[in-house]
């Protein structure tokens, strides 16, 4: 639950961020017709999204064994590439992406284009949607249970809207720098996990023949059936007997991934004072 439940809450807080700093810049500027056109935009975006996730899953369980672990494989690399591109990008806009999407704004509201703020919505949306079917995808296959990985799910997409929705009524500022400061660290230990599946499903493929050595016995800690084996495997991929590959890929991707993710940024020098300066000159 506590993975798809950072996932949801990431992902759609980054939309519904998005949307709503667009849309209270409209209200600002007086152009509460444009919301919905906004809002078809973020419509269109969340059906696509939708039949997107559908097609994926129905395709997975169509396949047979060897190319369903295949397949498994392959969406687990990509949902890694997506998250680890994601926190990165983040880490670098995060400050500044409020200004960032206000000035686009304003610059589709100068070229009297509402079809460019309805393009952003829509792009944002679909982005997000994209990135977490791919994610869900991903752990719901790892996951030993579904309803509690759906509800999860659910749950993080409800308070994304909910803070999103708070965002534009202006009731609620967020430290964007800290939270997704914070929520990376959680999501870099789950995307550890999905390279461990990935790992795990790449070896059941026949892609992946080496280091298959048993690393150490986690059958007590990951007891099929339990709840703290769908914690622990759920969160870290963990399996009961989990090979050395596994291991070393998720001890070397999640060490270096926390080291970037937990350095502190940099900050910019101060503009120098070059009235005070000029005016001690000039006495």
């Amino acid at each position: 639950m506590l993975p798809t439940f950072v996932i949801g809450l990431r992902e759609g807080l980054e939309a519904s961020l998005i949307v709503g700093i667009v849309a209270a810049f409209l209200v600002s500027q007086g152009r509460r017709d444009a919301l919905r056109q906004v809002g078809v935009g973020v419509g269109a975006a969340v059906v696509l999204c939708l039949g997107f996730g559908v097609v994926l899953a129905l395709l997975e369980q169509s396949l047979p064994q060897r190319q369903q672990e295949q397949l498994e494989t392959v969406v687990g690399v990509v949902a890694l590439g997506m998250v680890t591109w994601m926190v990165l990008w983040m880490r670098r806009h995060s400050r500044g992406l409020k200004g960032e999407l206000e000035g686009a704004a304003r610059a589709a509201l100068a070229r009297n284009s509402t079809r460019a703020l309805v393009v952003m919505a829509f792009l944002a949306v679909l982005r997000e949607g994209f990135e977490t079917a791919v994610f869900l995808v991903a752990v719901f296959t790892a996951s030993t249970s579904p309803a509690q990985a759906g509800s999860g799910v659910v749950l993080g997409l409800a308070v994304a809207i909910a803070l999103g929705y708070a965002v534009y009524r202006g009731g609620v500022r967020i430290n964007l720098s800290r939270f997704f400061t914070a929520t990376g660290v959680v999501l870099v230990v789950v995307a550890g996990g999905l390279l461990m599946t990935a790992v795990h499903t790449a070896h059941e493929a026949g892609w992946v023949n080496v280091g298959q050595q048993t690393a150490f016995d986690a059958s007590a800690l990951v007891s099929p059936g339990t709840p703290q084996a769908a914690l622990v495997t759920g969160v870290l991929g963990l399996q009961p007997q989990p090979t050395v590959i596994e291991v070393a890929a998720w001890a070397v991707y999640v060490a270096v991934m926390l080291a970037v993710v937990l350095w502190p940024k940099r900050r910019r020098p101060a503009p120098a004072p070059l009235v005070r300066a000029h005016a001690g000159a000039t006495s």
